[in-house]
């Protein structure tokens, strides 16, 4: 005997015998189908509207189609502000104005020239802009799935986004998502409180074009990729597959020689400021002839190349470091209060649990010795790198100077060995004492890092070299310079550590190599042939063993002095 199965009054009615027969059965009919994937092959970043009003019953159904998007936790991260006001879109659009002639400036010639003919925002055309914040004001820990990607808020809005860009498409809508703003500056406009982020301004409105293709790929800045080629089996293959192009150039030859002619017309010998002129001289070729404070970058990471014996203080020693750093308490972060720095702490891999109130961005364990096996897997180096790219775009774009720091029981040994790897130097070139190291201490460093060659082999190219002999906190501090160079900032390198890091970005991107200031000359053997193949002259020579950024923060005090001394100084009459 059966009897009638129960079915619930809320909630999923079907039975397992339903779904076992008709495993499609969830399928929208064949023309909602279509229609839905029609939309998603037709929308299109709109830059030139109409403009005719949208009527209210129109933009609540987009901003409902937005509000049902997936979000981590069911966090509904997002919050939708309106912009009809005209002033507020008129200020906008003269930071839109400003930015794009900011990013020109930071590309090749004819890349340049054609970002300037293109048209990439309508914000003062479309009658409404739609400016969608993440409120990220909730720990990442007490939101179910941010714990391990504390990002996926942000990721959560980016689909409220797409949600109402498809919508828009369906309604007949035009909709232009624009992020040529500087977010602190965008933020300032719209008075939002601290926590809370935004993703750019979505112009919304009736469309005065209907491009059959995207506008950038019409304008030939660019081709979509073949599905075949972005679409990987399992994992990352070993031939590894291409990384999107760069447009990332340095400064012109006219900002350059316009720096030098400026300072030329002061009323004082000409270099009177020896290597400090010159610093002066990159700042002023990047448009930073001011700069106010900045952000020093700490990153921080264990390795468990210590465990051999390379190291003269125990493991625990960089938890404590750091700890004392997110406190304010570190040596480096009290230097970079003095200095008017900003300090932001990333926890690239501390041993043991994540360290509070650090920026989480750490390497997955196990990791490899460099002796056995490889530091990071390439999963992990990509994503460090890009972890670190974020940070540096977003504070060299809010302060113009980031100032790298890293913190690292055993790290001079993995810089010895990186930069071995990079500049093709046998490792007596670049292995040094590091902090307390005896005779036999030293002897075994060099061991360490000529059997770490040895197992990776020659012939690196930089993103492996990372990966084979580097650590969690070359790979964010790497990214965060590549990140600040193309936000147009100042990036102040401290002692052997970073400045391998540097050297990795500028092996990937030599136009950084124009946004590189060295501190310091450090008392690392190394560190004198890094700078040599970055091209750069330091700061200071104070024979510091600090670390944590402390000569890059004592050079960003001297940059802050030249800037304020050039402008502050007497002109002559040519």
């Amino acid at each position: 005997m059966t009897w009638p199965r129960p079915v619930p009054l809320i909630g999923d009615g079907t039975a397992a015998s339903e779904r076992a027969a008709d495993p499609t059965g969830w399928a929208l009919p064949a023309e909602d189908r279509a229609g839905l994937y029609r939309a998603i092959e037709s929308r299109r970043d709109i830059r030139r509207y109409r403009p005719d009003p949208v009527p209210d019953e129109v933009l609540t159904r987009v901003l409902t189609a937005a509000h049902q998007a997936p979000s981590v936790g069911h966090s509904q991260p997002w919050r939708f502000v309106v912009v009809r006001d005209a002033a507020v879109r008129d200020t906008a659009a003269v930071l839109t104005d400003r930015e794009r002639l900011r990013q020109a400036a930071q590309l090749e010639p004819d890349a340049a020239a054609r970002l300037l003919d293109l048209q990439l925002a309508g914000v003062r055309e479309a009658p409404l802009g739609v400016v969608v914040c993440c409120d990220r004001r909730a720990p990442a820990a007490g939101v179910l799935g941010r714990a391990t990607f504390p990002d996926a808020d942000l990721w959560s809005c980016a689909a409220a986004i797409q949600n109402l860009w498809l919508a828009a498409r369906a309604e007949g809508l035009g909709l232009g998502w624009v992020t040529l703003f500087r977010p602190d500056e965008l933020a300032a406009l719209l008075g939002l409180p601290e926590g809370v982020v935004t993703l750019g301004w979505l112009c919304l409105g009736w469309p005065d074009e209907r491009p059959p293709e995207p506008g950038l790929e019409r304008a030939a800045w660019s081709r979509r990729q073949p599905l075949a080629d972005v679409v990987l089996t399992d994992r990352w293959p070993a031939g590894d597959v291409a990384a999107p192009p760069s447009r990332l150039r340095a400064p012109e030859p006219e900002a350059v020689v316009g720096a030098r002619d400026a300072a030329d017309r002061l009323l004082t010998p000409p270099g009177s400021l020896g290597v400090l002129d010159r610093a002066v001289d990159r700042a002023v070729a990047l448009g930073r002839t001011e700069l106010a404070g900045g952000t020093l970058v700490l990153a921080a990471a264990d390795h468990p190349v210590a465990a051999r014996g390379v190291s003269a203080y125990p493991v625990s020693t960089t938890r404590d470091v750091v700890t004392a750093a997110v406190a304010g308490e570190a040596l480096g972060a009290t230097a970079a209060r003095s200095a008017g720095l900003d300090v932001v702490v990333v926890d690239a891999g501390v041993a043991g649990l994540p360290v509070p109130g650090a920026v989480p961005a750490r390497a997955a364990d196990p990791r490899g010795d460099l002796v056995d096996a490889a530091a990071l897997t390439p999963a992990d180096t990509e994503r460090l790198v890009a972890a670190g790219r974020r940070l540096g775009a977003e504070h060299g774009a809010a302060t113009g100077l980031v100032a790298l720091g890293e913190v690292g029981v055993g790290n001079t040994t993995v810089a010895a060995a990186l930069a071995a790897a990079l500049l093709h130097v046998e490792p007596d070139v670049v292995t040094g004492l590091g902090a307390g190291v005896d005779a036999a201490m030293f002897d075994r460093k060099q061991a360490v890092v000529a059997a770490a060659l040895e197992r990776a082999g020659g012939d690196l190219e930089p993103m492996r070299a990372l990966g084979e002999l580097g650590g969690p906190e070359f790979a964010v501090l790497a990214g965060v310079v590549l990140g600040a160079a193309e936000a147009g900032a100042m990036v102040v390198v401290d002692g052997f550590a970073t400045s391998v890091a540097a050297l990795v970005a500028v092996l990937l991107e030599p136009a950084v190599q124009s946004s590189l200031v060295a501190g310091q000359r450090s008392r690392e053997r190394g560190h004198e042939a890094v700078l040599h193949a970055l091209g750069c002259e330091p700061l200071l020579d104070l024979r510091l063993r600090a670390g944590e950024g402390v000569g890059a923060v004592l050079a960003a005090g001297l940059l802050h002095q030249g800037l304020a001394m050039r402008a502050g100084t007497a002109r002559v009459d040519h």
